[in-house]
């Protein structure tokens, strides 16, 4: 039978008693950059203004999966079941399209200055 000595005891209580009083969300991690989330069958939000070199991430909070598909083909997601997500960088300018390849309905405007 393998004993710890009291002091590393100590130090292992105080580590669980640290932690316990963490909130949850400081171990989440955080997009870098703007979030769309899709939901109820909607990109939220529908537009948005970005800056170039941005990087925004889209999350699917529907049980039914959803695709992120830019209409110049610049980018095409796979399939994102609930609480996956989908990133890209917009490096250039310009008005991009977006709608889902399932749903075609779904759609945003994000514009990239």
């Amino acid at each position: 039978m393998t004993f710890l000595k009291p002091s590393t005891l100590a130090a292992a209580l105080a580590l669980c008693a640290a932690a316990a009083g963490t909130p949850p969300a400081a171990f989440a991690q955080s997009p870098a950059g703007p979030l769309v989330t899709i939901r109820n069958f909607m990109f939220s939000p529908m537009s948005t203004t970005i800056k170039a070199g941005t990087t925004v991430t889209w999350k699917n909070l529907d049980a039914e999966p959803h695709t992120v598909v830019n209409d110049a083909g610049i980018f095409h997601s796979k399939a994102l079941d609930q609480d996956e997500t989908y990133s890209f960088r917009f490096d250039k300018p310009g008005v991009y399209k977006v709608f889902c390849g399932i749903h075609p309905y779904m759609k945003e405007t994000i514009t990239v200055e």
